[in-house]
């Protein structure tokens, strides 16, 4: 057995095109996992394929509206019926309305928890089977510092991702049995395009980061892709439920 070798292997990516989760993709492409790439965006979408194939065994796009558990189904059945199994999900997609609680819609508040929490459920649930009856799967859980820490204009998108871990852990407790790991990564501040989004809509955000994260800077999509390997292969077999910041340091200043 060679522990971070995924020869073999199939994944899903939610979100899978752009941001944290093409950062994801790349590096289970770089391991030898054939890659879905599930999201909404088509164009995007066939453009991550074009470069996950040059990495990677394969790569396939398939449309997916993580807030309809319906498109989770589809979509798991499809890469089931494309690829012949599933071992790997990466529930990455997920979205932020950035408001003051107060001023929050509650149609507002469920489009961002039924994207991020509600998806991420209905996607783990449709794959469950096909993961039980490949003998065993890898859930991994994309939470956020916001899992951890409150802020003023997040409160939907931090209680989703609170509940991400709790989530995370259950699947953990539930599925041990039939060999499925789930784990949770909890970025810390990455240069994506939602970020890029967050500094221009929260004054003075980009310096605060700075000042707090002990590495000096903001994190890349590529700096994902270590623990996606390790969270998706078999050196992490014995491990599960467990909640894993990727930072640079973030979390631990005081």
């Amino acid at each position: 057995m060679t522990l971070f070798d995924l020869t073999g292997r199939v994944a899903v990516v939610t979100g899978g095109n752009g941001g944290i989760g093409l950062g994801m993709a790349r590096g289970l492409a770089g391991a030898g996992a054939k890659i879905v790439v599930a999201a909404r965006n088509r164009d995007k979408s066939e453009a991550a394929v074009a470069e996950l194939t040059r990495l990677g065994p394969a790569a396939a796009f398939i449309e997916l509206d993580v807030a309809d558990p319906d498109s989770c189904q589809q979509m798991v059945r499809r890469a089931v019926e494309q690829f012949g199994r599933l071992d790997i999900l990466v529930n990455n997609a997920g979205m932020s309305i950035r408001k003051q609680p107060q001023e929050y819609a509650i149609d507002e508040w469920r489009q961002v928890v039924e994207t991020n929490l509600t998806g991420a459920f209905a996607c783990s649930q449709a794959a469950y089977e096909p993961m039980r009856q490949a003998g065993g799967g890898k859930i991994i859980n994309i939470g956020s510092m916001m899992s951890v820490f409150g802020a003023a204009y997040a409160a939907a998108y931090a209680a989703s991702k609170g509940a991400i871990v709790q989530l995370t852990k259950s699947l953990a407790t539930a599925w041990a049995r039939d060999n499925i790991q789930s784990n949770a990564v909890l970025p810390g501040w990455i240069d994506t395009e939602l970020t890029q989004n967050a500094r221009v809509q929260v004054e003075g955000l980009h310096e605060r980061i700075l000042r707090r994260t002990p590495a000096g800077r903001w994190g890349r999509p590529e700096d994902l892709a270590g623990i996606a390997v390790y969270l998706a292969s078999p050196a992490s077999d014995f491990v599960t439920g467990a909640v894993i910041p990727v930072d640079g340091g973030y979390s631990a200043e005081f």
